[in-house]
């Protein structure tokens, strides 16, 4: 198995203990030493999960987690925390925290902890919408209506489809390999470049500011993503 587990320690120690377990079992680990660096990898990686530490430098793991999920990213979040207290643990679980472990832990319970949460990971499917609304945009996919601010938006066939594909799976990463296949359907004469230039077209269209998006976010090396 090959899954991609970005991890955000301080402890070198640790960090080189638990990537060569994890690596031992199949994951590919990225790792961040602190939490402004941890918050920028996990904003423009694809990882299925993220392995938190509570106390970081420069930005608590708790801050990470909720900023993350301010910005829509649903990637599953196992947090790290040398504190016992049952405040503590409630607080990491309400920023949006999927699950926390105590240090000091056993190296296979924390590998069971994994292995539950990529499962999870693995089964959960967003449906498909009929309507979506995001800002002040409503987005009626069945009549392929569209309204910024309640005032009709007109949208051509081919941004209404990306669109929805990204809306679809909102939160995820989509390559523009997987656009070009699923949206264009690999018509002769297309090129990723033009997968781009419809999203700048639906960046001006759809968000308040084009140019610093909050809605359709590139993905640097990877593609794109749709958040809330």
């Amino acid at each position: 198995m090959s899954s991609q587990i970005l991890l955000i320690e301080d402890e070198p120690g640790l960090v080189l203990t638990l990537a060569d377990l994890l690596a031992s079992e199949g994951y590919e680990v990225d790792t961040a030493a602190d939490g402004p660096s941890g918050l920028a990898k996990a904003e423009d990686g694809v990882y299925r999960l993220i392995i938190l530490d509570v106390m970081l430098p420069g930005k608590s793991g708790l801050e990470v987690c909720r900023e993350l999920r301010q910005q829509g990213l649903d990637t599953a979040i196992l947090m790290l925390t040398a504190k016992t207290q049952v405040h503590d643990r409630v607080a990491g679980l309400r920023n949006g925290a999927d699950d926390y472990l105590t240090k000091p832990f056993h190296p296979s319970e924390l590998l069971a902890r994994v292995e539950a949460l990529m499962r999870r990971v693995h089964k959960e499917k967003l449906m498909p919408v009929h309507r979506f609304e995001f800002g002040n945009i409503e987005v009626d996919f069945e009549r392929s209506e569209v309204r910024k601010d309640r005032t009709p938006l007109s949208l051509a066939g081919k941004e209404l489809q990306l669109l929805r594909y990204l809306v679809d799976r909102r939160g995820k990463v989509v390559s523009r390999d997987e656009l070009l296949k699923n949206v264009w359907e690999y018509h002769s004469g297309i090129s990723t470049r033009t997968i781009d230039v419809h999203v700048a077209w639906l960046r001006q269209k759809l968000e308040e500011n084009p140019q610093n998006p909050r809605h359709i976010l590139t993905v640097r090396g990877s593609g794109y993503r749709f958040v809330q």
